[in-house]
């Protein structure tokens, strides 16, 4: 007997920018949209609008396509939401930005301001046994960085999440 099996979901990462009013409990009201659907948010940054009654969030989640269309058809009926809307990688321009502590002693240092000039990362605090690196860029080249700097030993990690941008004279 031979039973077929349904194909497996397509899971992947998608980045939406969400145009809300600029009021208390807004980001509450659309963060539980997402968490009663099963989506887990990855990075969330708010930033202000075009507008000052206007903040602009950028989520990023994984998940399936079909659960995503109905969380952000439930997200643009939310009475805080001007639009809501997702991006395709290809459509935008997306950074992150991360601070790196890292414990160093003199003698390695060399070693780890080759990485950082590699990546194009910004030395912003140095002492006699750590130092403090910045790196702007895909979260890719941020998570290559990471790894080679783990070895360093790695005191405090901060990544600000993914922000986005549309291409040309589209709109985000």
């Amino acid at each position: 007997m031979i039973t077929e099996t349904a194909p497996a979901a397509s899971v992947r990462t998608h980045n939406l920018s969400i145009y809300v009013a600029n009021r208390p409990g807004a980001l509450a009201r659309i963060a539980q949209t997402f968490s009663r659907r099963g989506f887990n948010i990855e990075s969330l940054v708010v930033s202000p609008g075009k507008t000052a009654e206007l903040s602009r969030m950028t989520i990023t989640v994984k998940g399936e396509e079909a659960g995503l269309e109905q969380v952000i058809q439930q997200c643009s009926k939310l009475v805080d939401v001007v639009a809501c809307r997702e991006h395709d990688d290809t459509e935008v321009v997306s950074r992150e930005l991360a601070l790196v502590k890292i414990r160093v002693e003199a003698p390695r240092r060399a070693e780890v301001l080759q990485i950082a000039e590699y990546f194009r990362a910004k030395t912003v605090d140095m002492a006699e046994q750590a130092m403090v690196l910045e790196i702007t860029g895909t979260p890719d080249k941020i998570d290559a960085m990471i790894a080679l700097l783990r070895k360093f030993g790695i005191e405090e990690l901060i990544r600000t999440g993914k922000v986005i941008v549309a291409r040309g004279d589209r709109e985000t």
